[in-house]
């Protein structure tokens, strides 16, 4: 096993749970970092992510990403980096598992009608909406909601893109009753998930967007990150017909990616002189991340990505049929709560704030399919396109 660097996160050293456990109570040898990754695993919320938007809206082909197969490659790559830089793997696994289990229906489509529909009760966020989902939504347990996570598990998901410097409501009720430091700079372990995600979605939506045809492979090959790649690819491999290439070159980038965040991460933190987690936390910049050189190029190849898949006509119209399936869903719970399910009738808050935020918790816990089935149960039929 690889030594645990000075300025990795120890979860002997864990600044601990919200809820008191009883002691004694551990089933099985495991750290707390590993327990966390586990209760993530066994949730309902995680179970969930297999049926929910990536890139494509409830998609129909098998060989499309969905949330959890997302969350899973993104895990494989920081366990990666994780382990070579001597951080804690099992909290980067953790913090890769859970990063999206946020995410309503429908992806960013989604979370925009959600945004809408609580303007006047204080919006909604994915990512606050995950550290919702684990300390209150899921309730496995018999003396407290959540899942009870690590301080420092529940810190790196809020603070994994940076400081928090304005939290939105539901972060800032997690925060008041567990505080998080918002406005520090989170672990490396949370840093290497986030550059994990991004080296994930970048290089798994290229794939996708090709085996759909929305992106031209040659078109492709004017962004100079890939064009680096796919050269790379042909010398390997010059005798080896070029569409079966296009996985190699998945492979190459994702490598590339990889190798330049581990040495860009290990300079940054010899510069810095970090040599704790504290001093990781206040070292008022992120240390884990791609070389400048890297990083401007897959700026351009997320451009690229936007113009040509994220905004394509085709996904542009999936996204306005999704917002009119989630708008239409909170205003028929809103208007006559008794379509809810009865649990979710009895705890169905007085006032205007919280009774918004109780509906869309609900709504925000849909799968994508489930959320067309109670659209056409409760509001009507809707029309479709092919592969919806």
């Amino acid at each position: 096993m690889r030594a645990r660097a000075p300025y990795a996160s120890d979860p002997a050293a864990s600044k601990g749970r919200q809820h008191l456990e009883a002691l004694g109570e551990t089933r099985g040898p495991r750290t707390a970092f590993q327990r966390d990754r586990d209760r993530i695993i066994h949730s309902i919320a995680f179970r969930r992510l297999r049926h929910k938007t990536q890139v494509f809206v409830a998609p129909d082909g098998d060989h499309f990403r969905v949330r959890l197969t997302h969350s899973l490659e993104v895990a494989q790559i920081g366990r990666t980096i994780a382990r070579v830089l001597g951080l804690d793997e099992d909290l980067t696994e953790a913090l890769c598992l859970a990063h999206d289990i946020g995410h309503p229906p429908f992806g960013h489509a989604g979370e925009d009608a959600l945004t809408d529909a609580l303007s006047d009760a204080g919006g909604f966020d994915h990512n606050g909406h995950t550290l919702r989902v684990l300390t209150y939504l899921e309730a496995p347990y018999p003396r407290w909601r959540g899942l009870n996570l690590t301080w420092e598990a529940l810190e790196g998901l809020a603070k994994h893109n940076g400081p928090v410097l304005s939290p939105g409501w539901e972060m800032a009720m997690v925060d008041k009753t567990f505080p998080l430091e918002l406005s520090s700079h989170a672990s490396l372990e949370a840093q290497v998930a986030a550059v994990s995600d991004d080296i994930a979605y970048d290089n798994h939506d290229i794939d996708d967007g090709l085996r759909a045809g929305l992106i031209d492979f040659e078109e492709l090959l004017t962004v100079p990150l890939v064009k680096a790649g796919w050269e790379h690819v042909l010398r390997r491999y010059p005798d080896v017909e070029t569409d079966r290439l296009r996985a190699e070159l998945i492979r190459q980038q994702i490598g590339t990616m990889v190798n330049d965040v581990i040495e860009e991460t290990r300079a940054n933190i010899a510069d810095s002189g970090v040599r704790s987690v504290v001093d990781v936390r206040g070292a008022g910049r992120p240390l884990a991340g791609f070389s400048k050189a890297i990083a401007e190029e897959e700026a351009e190849l997320k451009s690229f990505m936007y113009a040509r898949l994220y905004h394509h006509p085709r996904q542009l119209e999936a996204a306005a049929l999704a917002r009119q399936i989630i708008s239409g869903l909170f205003a028929a719970y809103d208007a006559d709560p008794r379509g809810l399910p009865i649990e979710w009738q009895q705890d169905l808050p007085d006032g205007p704030s919280e009774r918004a935020r109780h509906i869309a918790d609900f709504i925000a816990g849909m799968t994508d399919r489930y959320a067309i089935g109670c659209y056409r149960r409760l509001v009507g039929e809707i029309a479709l396109p092919e592969g919806f």
